[in-house]
C-alpha cells in the first residue's frame, strides 16, 4: 500500500521539523533527554507572494528556495524531513476493524473501504493507516484510522524538500502535528488534559483553523477563510506600502500613531468575530455545547493582547500556545524571539517530535 511516506511508520533517522505554511517556511530541530526537549536550532523564513495559493504549492522551485535558506539560518544539519500537507488535501476517517485481522488482511480492508470515502481511484491517492486503540463497546474491534491524500499534493512536497537538497522522511498531516504538540501544553492543564474541551484557533495568513480537543484528542477540524493576510493587505492599502513593507511593519512596527486604533483594533475585533462563529459552527455539528479552554495559535496570536481580548468577547479562558514552554533551549537559541514565534510553531513542533516517536 502507498504509504504517506509514511506517517505511522516506527524506525527513522533523526528529523527536523519543516512546516510550510501560506507565509513563510519554519524550521526546527529537537533533542530529547528522557521525556525532555531541548530546542537545537530553529529559523522562520518568508516566502514570495502566491508561492502558496489555495492551499497549494504553486511556485515548487521559490518554496524549495525557502526551504534551502531556512535550513541554511537554522544551522541544522539534520538532512531528514518531517513536513505536513494541509489538512484540506487529505480524507482522514476512524473506521472499526476486527482485532483478529493480520497486516495483509486489514490492508485489503482498508482499500475496500477507501472505496467508500475517497472521491478519486485508489491508484491515484496516497494511503496509509494505524491502529488506534480497541473500541469502548467492543473489544474485539480496534479502531483504526485511514488517511489519504492524491498523489500529485504529496509528490509537490517532495518536490520541495527534494529541491532543496534534503530527504522527506515523514509526510504528515497539519491536523496531527497540531495534536502532537498540544500534548506538550495539555501537561501542564489540570488534569493533563483530561475530561477538558479545548479549541486551538491556528491563525494563520489566508486561513484560521480550529482544532478541537477533548480528552486530548482531535474530535473536530474545520478551515475558515480568516487570516493575517486581511491585516496585512489593509496596512498596506491604509499607508501606500507594498506587501512585503506592509509585512514587515506588521511585525516590526514605526507605522503612524492611528494604526492601532483605526487598523489593529478592528482587525482583532473581527478576530473575535471569527472565533465565535467558529465555535458555533462546532457546536451546530457536534454534541458538544461549550468549550473549557481556547488556546491561540498561528501568526496572529502573536498579537499583544488579543488573548485578553478573546477571552473577554467569547466569555472563555484563553491563552497563547507556547508548546517551549518546558523545555530547555541551546546557547544559540534567543529566548525572547523563541517566545515571540512559539504561537506560530506549533505544527512545526509536532513535527520535530517525530523525530522521537517509538
Amino acid at each position: 500500500m502507498a504509504g504517506l511516506e509514511s506517517i505511522f511508520s516506527k524506525k527513522r533517522p533523526p528529523l527536523v521539523g519543516v512546516d510550510i505554511s501560506a507565509s513563510a517556511v519554519k524550521v526546527l530541530e529537537l533533542s530529547k533527554s528522557g521525556e525532555h526537549y531541548r530546542v537545537e536550532r530553529y529559523s522562520v523564513e518568508p516566502l514570495p507572494q502566491n508561492s502558496i495559493v489555495e492551499h497549494a504549492i504553486t511556485e515548487v522551485e521559490q518554496v524549495a528556495s525557502a526551504v534551502k535558506r531556512a535550513v541554511s539560518r537554522s544551522g541544522t544539519k539534520v538532512k531528514h524531513v518531517a513536513v505536513a500537507v494541509f489538512a484540506a488535501h487529505v480524507i482522514s476517517k476512524v473506521i472499526r476493524m476486527a482485532t483478529e485481522l493480520s497486516d495483509k488482511e486489514m490492508q485489503t480492508h482498508i482499500e475496500m473501504a477507501a472505496d467508500h470515502y475517497i472521491p478519486y481511484p485508489l491508484d491515484e491517492v496516497n494511503l496509509d493507516f494505524q491502529v488506534l486503540s480497541p473500541a469502548e463497546d467492543n473489544p474485539e474491534e480496534n479502531n483504526v484510522l485511514m488517511a489519504a491524500s492524491r498523489k500529485e499534493v504529496v509528490e509537490d512536497y517532495i518536490s520541495v524538500i527534494d529541491g532543496a537538497g534534503l530527504t522527506p522522511s515523514v509526510i504528515d498531516i497539519e491536523t496531527y502535528a497540531m495534536e502532537n504538540a498540544y500534548l506538550l501544553i495539555a501537561e501542564h492543564m489540570p488534569g493533563g488534559g483530561l475530561e477538558k474541551t479545548v479549541a486551538i484557533f491556528d491563525v494563520g495568513a489566508i486561513s484560521t483553523n480550529i482544532n478541537v480537543m477533548h480528552n486530548n484528542h482531535s474530535v473536530y477540524t474545520k478551515d475558515h477563510t480568516f487570516g493575517g493576510r486581511q491585516l496585512t493587505e489593509e496596512i498596506q492599502r491604509r499607508y501606500g506600502l507594498s506587501y512585503e513593507e506592509a509585512g514587515l511593519a506588521k511585525k516590526q512596527g514605526g507605522l503612524p500613531d492611528n494604526y492601532q486604533t483605526d487598523v489593529l483594533r478592528p482587525f482583532m475585533e473581527a478576530l473575535c468575530q471569527e472565533v465565535m462563529r467558529a465555535l458555533q459552527f462546532f457546536y451546530s455539528a457536534s454534541q458538544f455545547s461549550s468549550v473549557d479552554q481556547i488556546l491561540l495559535a498561528g501568526g496572529c496570536a502573536q498579537i499583544p493582547g488579543i488573548d485578553e481580548l478573546v477571552a473577554a468577547r467569547i466569555g472563555i479562558p484563553t491563552m497563547v500556545a507556547n508548546p517551549f514552554s518546558s523545555m530547555s533551549l541551546a546557547s544559540r537559541v534567543k529566548p525572547q524571539l523563541l517566545h515571540n514565534d512559539a504561537p506560530s510553531l506549533m505544527i512545526t513542533c509536532g513535527l520535530a517530535m517525530r523525530s522521537f516517536d517509538t
